[in-house]
């Protein structure tokens, strides 16, 4: 059983769903191989999250910040508002989403759905950069 861990910066991006699927294989790459296994992604932050979902219909994406958006509209009278009004709504979506996922490893691969990418869920107008740690465990 072999464990490894790196950690992934992603560069600041606007409020949205971004594709960060080719980001998280070429950090994946540079591990050892491993023929069976988990790939553990822990984002390091609590305004931004993670999702599988469709990569093929540009249109999920923008479906799916909508809804969240209806489900989690910053003019709620929330008491946290130091950060602006888009840092609560924020908070609540990452923990709706989650900051984890697990990805089976098959053959050395990813073992993705064919319509699934791995999406960061930038929840704030202004975001920083980010951080994911990448923890693989395997054989």
């Amino acid at each position: 059983m072999v464990w490894q861990q790196a950690e992934l910066k992603i560069p600041a991006k606007r409020r949205g769903l971004h594709l960060i699927t080719e980001d998280i294989v070429s950090a994946f790459r540079r591990f050892p191989a491993v023929r069976v296994g988990l790939l553990h992604l822990f984002l390091k932050h609590t305004s931004a999250s993670l999702t599988i979902n469709e990569n093929a219909d540009p249109d999920v994406l923008r479906d799916l910040e909508m809804a969240l958006n209806r489900v989690v509209p910053e003019n709620w009278p929330y008491v946290h508002t130091i950060e602006g009004p888009d840092d609560m709504p924020a908070h609540v979506k990452s923990s709706l989403l989650s900051c984890s996922l697990t990805i089976p490893v098959t053959e050395g691969r990813l073992n993705l759905g064919t319509w699934q990418g791995i999406y960061l869920c930038e929840h704030r107008n202004h975001a920083t950069l980010r951080h994911i740690v990448l923890t693989l465990q395997g054989e």
